[in-house]
């Protein structure tokens, strides 16, 4: 197969999957988040162990901790994709899926603005009229929506942070995820000690089903995002990305059932012309 096409649909089976993640975790809402949290990340290492093992690459965690910036630097990132996937969860279990996909529509426009305030990229006049026309979007939804659209913003933030904590620790994509969900594990696993095993004791089967695929499903998508990375020009890569929070919506329309309000349908547009006005190619 063609490496570009190869590349293409990687990602796209990565994007599409990040993009149901919503439903996925809307089905566990009869749990507490940080218990799906909690689960998630020692699912998640396990899972990225076993793979390395497979693959004869466990000697790729153990250089990440022979290097005390790269352990560290994880560490500083398992924080900050923490608090996205917490986010995250809470947002899809309880009806604010659809504010969760603006925030993943948002976030490409605040990590630009981080790369301009924090390593000093410049910013053409075209991508600062874009980041001007997402932040007018998100000031529309304060003004006429539920108030200031937080997990939206929580989730934009925090992946940005996470993009510029990992663009500057050059590690494998699947044991830098073992190292950095690996720094979760105890925290995790005092957490169920603490409460008890928590809910999940008295879950039935397909909840108990659904929380041991939490480690894979996070993993796996992560591992085809790798693969397509490696064969295509960023630039396609950006495009695509927007593929992911766009089906976040539509499930959280069509599938989960929330209101499109008039709110969303100002602000969504808005961001969307950004997005297109940022990524227009240069002459």
């Amino acid at each position: 197969m063609d490496q570009t096409r190869l590349g293409i649909m990687a990602v796209l089976l990565a994007f599409v999957s990040w993009g149901v993640f919503g439903v996925y975790f809307h089905a566990l809402g009869s749990l507490p988040a940080a218990e799906i949290m909690a689960h998630r990340a020692i699912g998640t290492t396990l899972f990225s162990v076993l793979v390395l093992a497979l693959w004869r690459r466990l000697a790729d965690i153990r250089a990440i901790l022979g290097n005390p910036r790269h352990a560290l630097g994880l560490a500083a990132s398992a924080l900050a994709i923490g608090a996205n996937w917490g986010g995250f969860i809470w947002a899809s279990a309880n009806g604010r899926a659809l504010e969760a996909s603006l925030g993943y529509f948002i976030y490409p426009l605040v990590s630009v603005l981080l790369a301009r305030l924090v390593l000093g990229e410049r910013l053409s006049g075209r991508q600062s009229v874009a980041v001007g026309l997402a932040a007018l979007a998100v000031g529309w939804l304060v003004a006429h929506g539920n108030g200031i659209p937080w997990v939206a913003l929580v989730l934009a933030f925090s992946m940005a942070f996470y993009g510029l904590l990992r663009k500057t620790i050059n590690v494998p994509a699947l044991a830098g995820l073992a190292v950095e969900t690996g720094w979760m594990v105890l925290p995790a696993l005092a957490y169920l000690v603490w409460i008890g095993g928590g809910e999940v004791g008295q879950a039935d089967g397909r909840t108990i089903g659904l929380l041991a695929l939490a480690g894979p499903i996070t993993a796996i998508p992560l591992v085809l995002f790798a693969v397509g990375a490696r064969r295509l020009r960023l630039s396609t890569l950006g495009m695509l990305f927007y593929i992911n929070p766009t089906v976040q919506m539509l499930m959280a329309v069509l599938v989960l059932g929330e209101a499109f309000t008039m709110a969303h349908a100002v602000a969504f547009p808005v961001i969307w012309a950004a997005l297109a006005l940022y990524s227009w190619p240069k002459r």
